[in-house]
C-alpha cells in the first residue's frame, strides 16, 4: 500500500506558478462544476461538492501530478438514467460502489492496461459524449422542461416541439458565441466564466423570465452515510460497474494527456486509479456525484504553468471558498446560462483535425471510430467502449492473421553438396513459416499446408514464428497428423525454446536447427529405402 500513499516528493516541484495556474482553473472549472452538477439531475450544489472534495482527494492520493477531478460530462451522461431509475440516493451509492471497484483495480494494478485502447475507440467516444451532452442541453437552451424519458435524442426533439422561449435561446446562444469566438481570439482568457456573468447580468437587469440555479449552501454538508440501502447494492452493482469503468477510463486518457503535454511529467496509472478510488468513495458521503479527471481543466491546469499537484489542491480549494463566499450571487445564475456553456464545452471537445485524419488514414480506424460514437449516442457509454474495442480488435487480428504466411523455400546448397542437394530435392521439400501462428491464422495455414503432395518429408522452418497460442499448436498437430497419414514426415526446425515445449507435448518431433533435421530425414529416407 505504500506505493499509493502520499510522500514528500510529491511536493517537492511546487512553485508559485502552481497557485496561479490553480486559480485560473478554478475560474473555469467553477461554471463547470454547477452545469455538471444540474445536468446530472442532482443539482449545481452536488456538482460543486464534487469539484471540492473530489478535487481535492484525487489531487493528494491520484498518479498525476497535472491532474484535475471533478465531474465531467462523460459522467453526467452516465448518472442521468441511473438518477430517474433509482433517485439520488441510488447515484451516491453507485458512486461509493464504484470508488471501491477502482480500488480493487489499482491494488490489482490494472491501470497500466489502458495503453492498449486504440485511438479511433477514443476519438469516436469523445464524439459521441459531445454529441449527447449538446443533445442534453437543448431543452435548457430552449427555456423548455425536459421531456419524459432517456433518449437525449427523442428528448430534443420534443424540446423543439415544446414552443422555445425567446429569452432562454438568446442567453444560451450569447454563451455560446462569447465562448466560442472568445477560445479562438484570445485562448488564455477565461471566456466562460466571463460568458456566465455576462449573461446572469443580463437577465437580472432585464428581469428575464428563465429559470435559475436556485439556492446554494454555503457550506459543504456533514458527511453522512445515509444514503446507503444495502439492500439495493446488488441490483445497483451493474451501475456502479459502467461508472468504475468509465472513471478509470477517463482518467487514465486524462492522465496521457498530460503527460503529453509537460516534458519530464510521468503519471503512475495505478496509483491514479487509487485516487480517483478514494475521492469516489468519500465524495459520495458530501452529497457529491461520481468523480473522474477532466480532460479540458487538465489542459488547462498544464497550459497554465502547473508543475505540481498543488495547482489540483488550490483549484479545489479556491471553489470552497466562492461557495462560501458568493453562494446567493452563484444561485441567480440561469441555466439556459449553464447549457450555454456546456453547448460550447460538447463542440469544443470534439478535436475535428484528429477525428479528420483517422477517418482518412484507413477504412478499418474509420469504421472504428463511426461505430464507437454511433453506440455512444444509440446505447451507453461503456457499451460503446467495448464495442469499439471488440471491433478495432477483431480488424487488428485479421490485419495479422494475414501477415502470416507459409512459403516454400528450397534447401540452401550451401547446406549440402550439389550431389545432395539435387538428390534430396526429390524427395524432401521445406517451408518457412513468418508471423504470428494463432487462432486467427492457424486454421488458414492448415488448408495450405495439408495441399502438399508428392513428396517424403516435409520440413519446416519455424525460426521466423514470433507467437504460437493453443489453437495454433493444435492445428500444426492436426495437419502433422494429417499428411503423415498420407505417409509424409513431418519435421520442424528453429522452433524457439517456449514453442518446442508445447509442441513436444502433442508429439511434434522438433530440431534445433535446419541440418539437424536434414539430417534425420536422410537417415529416415536411408531406412525406407527411398534414399540410397
Amino acid at each position: 500500500m505504500r506505493a499509493f500513499l502520499p510522500a514528500k516528493a510529491d511536493w517537492s516541484a511546487a512553485t508559485p506558478r502552481d497557485v496561479v495556474a490553480g486559480l485560473t482553473v478554478a475560474v473555469v472549472a467553477l461554471p463547470l462544476a454547477l452545469g455538471f452538477g444540474v445536468a446530472s439531475g442532482l443539482g449545481a450544489a452536488a456538482g460543486l461538492a464534487t469539484a471540492i472534495v473530489a478535487g481535492t482527494l484525487a489531487a493528494v492520493f491520484g498518479g498525476s501530478s497535472l491532474q484535475v477531478s471533478g465531474p465531467t460530462g462523460a459522467m453526467t451522461v452516465v448518472l442521468v438514467p441511473i438518477v430517474a431509475a433509482f433517485g439520488p440516493g441510488g447515484v451516491l451509492t453507485v458512486g461509493l460502489l464504484a470508488g471501491v471497484l477502482l480500488l480493487a483495480l489499482a491494488v490489482a494494478r490494472a491501470g497500466r492496461y489502458m495503453r492498449y485502447v486504440p485511438a479511433p475507440v477514443v476519438e469516436g467516444f469523445t464524439l459521441g459524449i459531445a454529441a449527447v451532452i449538446a443533445l442534453q442541453q437543448i431543452p435548457a437552451a430552449l427555456g423548455v422542461p425536459t421531456p419524459d424519458g432517456h433518449n437525449v435524442v427523442v428528448n430534443a426533439v420534443r424540446a423543439f416541439g415544446s414552443g422555445p422561449a425567446p429569452p432562454a435561446v438568446a442567453l444560451a446562444g450569447g454563451v455560446v458565441v462569447i465562448m466560442l469566438v472568445g477560445a479562438r481570439w484570445k485562448p488564455a482568457i477565461p471566456f466562460s466564466l466571463l460568458a456566465v456573468a455576462a449573461g446572469t447580468v443580463v437577465a437580472e437587469i432585464w428581469s428575464l423570465p428563465v429559470p435559475r440555479i436556485g439556492s446554494l449552501p454555503a457550506l459543504l454538508p456533514a458527511p453522512s452515510l445515509s444514503f446507503l440501502d444495502l439492500g439495493a447494492l446488488w441490483s445497483l452493482l451493474p451501475s456502479a460497474v459502467a461508472v468504475a469503468a468509465l472513471a478509470a477510463l477517463e482518467s487514465l486518457l486524462s492522465a496521457t494527456v498530460a503527460d503529453g503535454m509537460s516534458v519530464n511529467q510521468r503519471h503512475d496509472p495505478d496509483r491514479e486509479l487509487f485516487g480517483q478510488g478514494i475521492a469516489n468513495v468519500i465524495t459520495p458521503m458530501f452529497g457529491g456525484v461520481p468523480a473522474t479527471a477532466a480532460i479540458a481543466r487538465t489542459a488547462v491546469n498544464v497550459r497554465s504553468g502547473a508543475t505540481s499537484r498543488l495547482a489540483a489542491l488550490v483549484h479545489a480549494l479556491t471553489l470552497a471558498v466562492i461557495m462560501l463566499a458568493a453562494a446567493p450571487v452563484v444561485g441567480r445564475i440561469p441555466l439556459a446560462v449553464l447549457a450555454g456553456v456546456l453547448l460550447a464545452t460538447a463542440v469544443r471537445m470534439v478535436e475535428v483535425g484528429s477525428v479528420r485524419v483517422l477517418m482518412r488514414a484507413n477504412r478499418s480506424d474509420a469504421v472504428v471510430l463511426a461505430l464507437t460514437a454511433i453506440a455512444t449516442l444509440a446505447l451507453d457509454l461503456v457499451t460503446a467502449v467495448i464495442v469499439g474495442l471488440v471491433v478495432a480488435g477483431a480488424l487488428a487480428l485479421r490485419a495479422v492473421a494475414r501477415s502470416a504466411r507459409i512459403d516454400e523455400e528450397p534447401l540452401e546448397p550451401g547446406d549440402h553438396t550439389l550431389e545432395e542437394h539435387e538428390l534430396l530435392a526429390q524427395h524432401i521439400v521445406a517451408y518457412r513459416l513468418d508471423g504470428p501462428l494463432f487462432f486467427a491464422a492457424a486454421h488458414r495455414f492448415l488448408l495450405e499446408l495439408t495441399e502438399i503432395a508428392a513428396v517424403s518429408v516435409v520440413i519446416l522452418r519455424m525460426s521466423r514464428v514470433s507467437t504460437m497460442d493453443g489453437t495454433g499448436v493444435l492445428v500444426l498437430r492436426d495437419a502433422v497428423e494429417r499428411l503423415e497419414h498420407r505417409g509424409v514426415t513431418v519435421l520442424l526446425s528453429g522452433v524457439r525454446e517456449e514453442h518446442r515445449r508445447q509442441l513436444e507435448t502433442h508429439g511434434v518431433r522438433t530440431f534445433a536447427s535446419t541440418p539437424e533435421a536434414i539430417e534425420h530425414a536422410r537417415n529416415h529416407l536411408r531406412r525406407n529405402g527411398t534414399l540410397p
